[in-house]
């Protein structure tokens, strides 16, 4: 394994990003997988100005926007589902900190397919003809906006249409459930558009719940989804997606995606949150333990762990991921 991808959170963070870049993740529902502990990591590491695209909006968006480090945000979805609106990225889009710009839940993966190809623009057949259309948040000034989501003529039909620009992101940070040291990897449970942001994205990071020999993506290759050709970076961090689900693995934490929601709807709030879950956390065993190893047996006895029982023969130690994670950081 002296060639693995593996690398401490800290280390690719430090990497592989930068302020004003083009960054995305939340590829996954809102309640369900997203790479939230890079977003924790981000903040951390004081990056600021990002440009942010999420299929939908995550507690992740809603951090990161509450604390300052996002500027502009593209999504196609912006509330928190069963948990109400995102309090944290409402305020910073209110203030007029952060400019959100909207698309529908089909016109984000339809951009981001678009980038995957290299296609100069997107035909689009939705959003037309609504606000979406003609409401930019990026150039307000200007309404009906006629730059957001362009016409073209259809060549064969001579119909005309809309036309979506492409999205290919300077990094994507993508949660998976499975990954192996050379970074393929394997998603339980709802995939969304991580599939089309992986071939979309200039770079790409997968922070995953647990390594794997690779002899289990030998076992099931059809369900290597993201291969490692495609993969810059492997991170260890269980519970990366927490307070969120991650199938097979545990269950959303819903008395925290409650408390961390009503924490970023105010300045303070977000303060005393950053201070706790952030700031304050030393490493991947420390987090495990702010979270609470009760709480961590309890969300991971939910009704979807069976998802992973054909793979856990291949799963490595903790501590033996551990070690890849120090030794690929200092190579």
């Amino acid at each position: 394994m002296s060639h693995h991808k593996v690398i401490s959170l800290a280390e690719a963070v430090r990497r592989h990003t930068w302020d004003g870049m083009q960054y995305a993740s939340g590829a996954a529902l809102p309640v369900g997988s997203d790479a939230i502990v890079f977003g924790r990591e981000l903040l951390r590491q004081g990056r600021r100005d990002l440009h942010a695209i999420f299929h939908c909006n995550t507690q992740q968006l809603n951090l990161l926007a509450a604390a300052g480090a996002v500027s502009r945000a593209e999504c196609g979805f912006s509330g928190l589902e069963g948990f109400g609106f995102a309090k944290g990225l409402g305020r910073a889009v209110q203030s007029g900190a952060v400019a959100l710009e909207d698309y529908s839940n089909l016109a984000m993966p339809l951009r981001l397919l678009g980038g995957a190809l290299n296609w100069p623009f997107v035909p689009a057949t939705v959003n037309v003809g609504t606000d979406l259309e003609f409401r930019s948040a990026f150039d307000p000034e200007h309404s009906p906006n006629r730059d957001k989501i362009r016409t073209v003529t259809d060549p064969f039909s001579g119909r005309t249409i809309g036309a979506f620009s492409t999205l290919q992101p300077d990094l994507a940070a993508i949660h998976v459930t499975l990954a192996d040291p050379e970074g393929n990897a394997i998603m339980l449970g709802t995939e969304w558009s991580r599939f089309e942001l992986s071939r979309a994205a200039k770079r790409v990071i997968l922070i995953a719940d647990a390594i794997v020999e690779t002899d289990c993506m030998r076992q099931f290759p059809n369900l290597v989804r993201i291969p490692g050709l495609l993969v810059e970076a492997v991170v260890y961090w269980p519970f990366a997606a927490w307070p969120q689900a991650s199938p097979g693995m545990y269950d959303g934490d819903e008395a925290h995606m409650k408390a961390m929601n009503d924490a970023l709807g105010s300045e303070a709030g977000t303060a005393a949150y950053l201070a706790d879950y952030v700031d304050g956390i030393d490493g991947v065993d420390d987090y495990l333990d702010r979270i609470g190893r009760e709480r961590i047996a309890a969300l991971s006895r939910g009704p979807t762990s069976f998802l992973l029982d054909p793979y856990r023969r291949w799963i490595l130690p903790h501590a033996d991921a551990l070690a890849l994670s120090r030794e690929g950081a200092a190579a």
